[in-house]
């Protein structure tokens, strides 16, 4: 990490700032679980994950023959909680993680161009097409629905992109430190780079809100539990943060004299303004009827998985149409069936594969509910500011948007912005939100197994399942 081209940050407030107030989740740490149980799809590093710890600490107290393989039904355990909190000290309100209300009024275009730095002139390939800094920002923004100006921040304070013309060759090519991972997938170029902090960010607020976890470990063995009180919004960027520091520089990043001091240098008290909170408690979901024409027989193929990126909060679901496949050579094709519209409102963006339904009809996707259809090949697809009622055409599934190495379509919610899981289990009480439902059929997920879990209806129920030979995974009205 290196901080030497950041720009001279504006003097901080003379009282600090009055933030969000504190979080009612806590966390218990003699009710921690010390075990776990392996359950299908399980990995030592999904569990590792899972609880805030890294690989090597879950190796250390746990005498496996091989770590490579592991049994369902096998009880793995878990290291002792850490009993040392965070720093409590609110970086970022959730509403300037999130990109929630009021983020669509900050103009990203205007903002780059007013800078000195090289993020002026930088150029990345995405897809096949080179696009400048302005346009990568606002579509991971989009995407990851993750508010552009911490995103900027990150890159000034990680690389110093904003005020330096002429960053060191390794900061162009990595501004925020993401190295390849761990499979080998290329994280070069800012599209990559930006999408990993914006996943990672995700992985930090919706972990912690939705899906326990408690913490953060260093490399070298390091772990702290975060401290009572602190927000979503500071948790994701603590976690963030966390992934490529050594603690005392991690204990410094996220102080007053970190990431925050050069947020205000740019855009001011992150706290002014701010929507708090963005999920409203006893939220209730809207009547959603299932996103295909009555009189057809869809496959459940995905149980509650990421919206966009495993961080953000197993909001999404998967269903894929009934083609005949017969003579097809490819499992990516335009689909001869139509995802419709599970509710009315207005389309409030489209974009490549990428169809955002707008529920309160005012066609602004960071208020109230939003519907996100993903893998929409272009050819039919709805066009942004239609205006559609329940049943209504969306477009075709296909492999268009995204990753996808099959047809299929991608459905997943957010309110304010914010990506609603579609199943917690695992919420505490005071973060319960409304179980995703569609006609009906509610997604009944598995704890800890992301694309896994059921559709119940009453006594009916079906499995989420990729494949299309089986019966079990057919859904109808």
């Amino acid at each position: 990490m290196t901080d030497i081209f950041t720009a001279t940050p504006a003097p901080l407030p003379a009282d600090l700032i009055v933030p969000t107030p504190d979080s009612t989740l806590s966390t218990d740490v003699a009710a921690l679980a010390q075990e776990y149980v392996v359950k299908p799809g399980d990995t030592l590093s999904i569990v590792a994950a899972a609880h805030g710890v890294s690989l090597d600490t879950l190796l250390a107290v746990n005498d496996l023959p091989n770590p490579d393989v592991i049994a369902v039904g096998q009880v793995i355990q878990l290291p002792e909680p850490p009993d040392q909190e965070s720093r409590y000290f609110k970086i970022i309100p959730d509403s300037r993680l999130v990109r929630g209300p009021g983020s669509n009024t900050f103009d990203v275009s205007t903002f780059i161009r007013q800078q000195p730095g090289y993020v002026r002139r930088a150029l990345d390939e995405v897809n096949g097409d080179i696009l400048d800094a302005e346009q990568i920002v606002k579509r991971v923004s989009l995407e990851f629905s993750v508010d552009a100006r911490l995103l900027l921040a990150l890159l000034e304070y990680r690389a110093g992109w904003l005020s330096n013309p002429n960053p060191p060759e390794e900061l162009e090519t990595r501004p925020l430190g993401a190295e390849p991972s761990p499979l080998g997938f290329d994280r070069d170029g800012l599209y990559r780079q930006l999408s990993w902090a914006a996943d990672q960010l995700n992985m930090g607020y919706y972990g912690w809100k939705y899906r326990q976890l408690t913490g953060v470990e260093f490399e070298a063995g390091d772990r702290l539990r975060f401290a009572a009180g602190l927000n979503a919004g500071t948790i994701g960027v603590q976690y963030m943060l966390s992934l490529f520091n050594d603690y005392a520089t991690w204990q410094r990043e996220t102080g007053p004299d970190g990431l925050y001091r050069t947020y205000v240098s740019l855009f001011g008290d992150p706290f002014e303004n701010a929507v708090d909170p963005l999920v409203p408690p006893n939220l209730e979901q809207p009547s959603l009827t299932l996103p295909f024409d009555e009189d057809q027989i869809w496959f459940y193929t995905g149980g509650p998985h990421g919206g966009w990126g495993s961080g953000s909060a197993w909001s999404a679901v998967d269903f894929a149409p009934p083609d005949d496949l017969t003579g097809v050579s490819s499992s990516c094709y335009v689909s001869d069936y139509w995802a419709t519209a599970v509710a009315s409102g207005v389309i409030a963006r489209t974009d490549d594969g990428v169809a955002v339904l707008d529920l309160d009809g005012d066609g602004d996707e960071t208020t109230g509910w939003s519907i996100l259809y993903l893998h929409l090949a272009a050819d039919g697809r709805v066009t942004e500011g239609t205006t559609v009622r329940e049943g209504d055409r969306i477009g075709r599934p296909s492999c268009e948007g995204g990753f996808s190495n099959g047809t299929h379509l991608h459905l997943a919610r957010r309110y304010n912005g914010e990506w609603i899981p579609a199943d917690c289990d695992v919420c505490a009480p005071e973060q319960r939100v409304p179980t995703l439902t569609l006609g009906g059929w509610t997604v009944d997920g598995l704890a800890g197994q992301e694309y896994q879990g059921f559709l119940v209806r009453g006594p009916e129920s079906r499995v989420a399942e990729q494949g299309r030979l089986t019966a079990d995974n057919l859904v109808s009205w």
